[in-house]
């Protein structure tokens, strides 16, 4: 009788032991240095990017200016292009009527801005006299308002005496007048007349020098998806700016023809204050209510009369913000209120008041390229609302 050998069966490969409960499996050596190596270029980098915006401001903040002025006129260059204006024509026309408006509104409202600027400390105490006759009406708060009236009358009084004793001269040499506002000044028109070249000249040269850069990209099928990708981002970006540039106008607009209706001085340029602070989220509408505020105040003997600029103030804010932006803008564009915030502490904080202009135009433009660029579409759903 022949015995029969099987043949062995293949061996499959074991898997290694599973480790103890309460022992977390351990990553490969190889993993770990390179998640560590990831994290650390990572945030070099960020540290790098945000030192170069820094320090490259004076050169940076011009084009970005420019660039935002450019995508919030594209909708009217696109319908000078309809009715077959050239480019370059078209942008002088464009930049003619912006620099003739914002010329006439600046003659138009030095004057009375600076007279008001002069005439701030007798405001303030025209305000001092209101808020004491305020205190009046309650006895304590009057007997606290005498109390603080007389120290402050004979604070001045016994300062010679207690210095009378060992006199000294102090020799306060003030600095050269006017330096400081003379480099104000020219930093200023420097930015300003660069501002206006480089608008003027991404204006008439429309969207051809994204596209040069966009065919860079070395693939055919990558340059057709790189010029729609940037076409999409250029045309919503454009939207959102020429929609609030619209939205401001039209709430300085009212601003200003309401305070008239109500007999407040200047209310042009109080309109004026409005447009440009809408601009700002949060700081900017509030800080034009409190001034209104005050100037009704100072304006009105009565209190309930007083009050009535700054309420019409604010209740054009609250449905300019809850109803009127969300309608026109879509849900596309609500942007979260944190992140809107962190921006414009983070903007204002790099680059002063022209950075807090751009906060929310810079968060809308990450949000609009995140949206259109799959990879990235977790960081559109946090900007977002």
């Amino acid at each position: 009788m022949h015995s029969t050998r099987t043949a062995p069966l293949p061996t499959e490969q074991t898997p290694p032991p599973a480790p103890p409960d309460g022992v977390a499996a351990e990553k490969p050596a190889s993993v770990r240095p390179r998640n560590r190596i990831t994290w650390a270029v990572t945030t070099l980098a960020a540290l790098g990017l945000i030192a170069f915006l820094y320090f490259g401001r004076p050169v940076l903040l011009p084009i970005f200016l420019a660039s935002f002025a450019t995508m919030t006129f594209r909708p009217v260059m696109r319908w000078l292009e309809v009715i077959r204006i050239p480019a370059p024509a078209g942008a002088a026309l464009v930049m003619a009527c912006v620099l003739t408006l914002v010329t006439l509104s600046f003659v138009r409202l030095s004057h009375p801005a600076m007279q008001w600027m002069k005439d701030a400390p007798i405001h303030v105490d025209q305000l001092r006299q209101r808020a004491r006759s305020l205190l009046a009406l309650a006895p304590r708060f009057n007997e606290a308002a005498a109390a603080v009236d007389k120290l402050v009358s004979t604070a001045p009084e016994k300062a010679p005496a207690a210095s009378s004793k060992a006199p000294t001269v102090v020799e306060v040499k003030p600095p050269a007048a006017g330096t400081g506002w003379v480099t104000w000044t020219s930093a200023f028109l420097e930015l300003t007349v660069a501002t206006i070249i480089l608008t003027y000249l991404l204006l008439a040269a429309g969207s051809r020098p994204l596209e040069k850069l966009v065919t860079m990209t070395p693939t055919l099928r990558g340059k057709i998806q790189a010029v729609e990708i940037s076409h999409e981002i250029q045309r919503g970006i454009s939207d959102y700016l020429f929609a609030v540039t619209l939205i401001n106008f039209s709430l300085g607009l009212l601003v200003g023809a309401g305070l008239a209706l109500l007999g407040v001085p200047n209310a042009a340029m109080w309109g004026v204050c409005a447009a440009v602070l809408n601009f700002i989220p949060y700081f900017g509408p509030y800080a034009g209510i409190l001034l209104v505020s005050l100037v009704g105040l100072l304006n009105f003997p009565n209190f309930g009369t007083g009050v009535l600029p700054g309420l019409w103030y604010l209740l054009l804010h609250l449905l300019e913000s809850n109803l009127v932006t969300p309608v026109l803008l879509g849900r596309r564009c609500l942007l979260n209120p944190v992140m809107i915030f962190i921006s414009l502490i983070f903007w204002t904080w790099l680059w002063g008041i022209p950075g807090a202009w751009l906060a929310v135009p810079i968060l809308v433009a990450i949000k609009v390229a995140c949206e259109r660029i799959p990879r990235l579409s977790a960081v559109a759903e946090l900007i977002g609302r």
